[in-house]
């Protein structure tokens, strides 16, 4: 396939390429349509980042059992697709096998996740270790103005003089 990069004007032609067995994008059930077209999936996931040198995606390249048929490859990897998608993340996948001898697919997901209303999250969110009473729990950013109410205190860590304080 060929995909027009919007950001940087630049076609990256992958025709060339050998020992496409099938490609498929995977997507939540609240993202756009129009993202399974690879193309205007990319190209939407480089617009909601800010910053030049942002990381974009993470790919992941598994090895698959030459005993298995390539129907069987496209059931593995669906069958694996919630750990991906339940977690608000767009998967694009391709198997390749070039010589009967090497299958593998290659997967790549959204750094950034899509929320309930298919709108980019944040890559991550902070998460604070608080004490109460000498329990201790974690708070996202979020829910820590409530447990702070509730009583819950950050635990940091800082030195006065030599001795370290938690």
């Amino acid at each position: 396939s060929k995909l027009y990069n919007d950001y940087d004007g630049i076609e990256h032609d992958y025709t060339r390429k050998h020992g496409l067995a099938h490609q498929e994008i995977m997507l939540p059930t609240n993202a756009p349509t129009e993202w399974s077209d690879r193309e205007k999936l990319w190209n939407a996931v480089e617009e909601a980042e800010k910053t030049k040198d942002s990381r974009l995606a993470r790919e992941f390249v598994a090895a698959l059992p030459i005993e298995m048929s390539q129907d069987e490859w496209i059931d593995l990897l669906a069958d694996n697709r919630d750990n991906f998608i339940s977690e608000g993340m767009c998967a694009d996948f391709a198997i390749h096998d070039t010589d009967g001898h090497n299958p593998h697919a290659h997967i790549i997901l959204t750094v950034r996740p899509l929320n309930e209303n298919g709108k980019w999250q944040h890559k991550t969110e902070k998460e604070y270790l608080c004490k109460r009473n000498g329990e201790e729990k974690g708070f996202t950013a979020a829910e820590f103005k409530s447990a702070q109410k509730s009583g819950w205190e950050k635990q940091y860590q800082y030195k006065v003089g030599r001795k370290k304080y938690t």
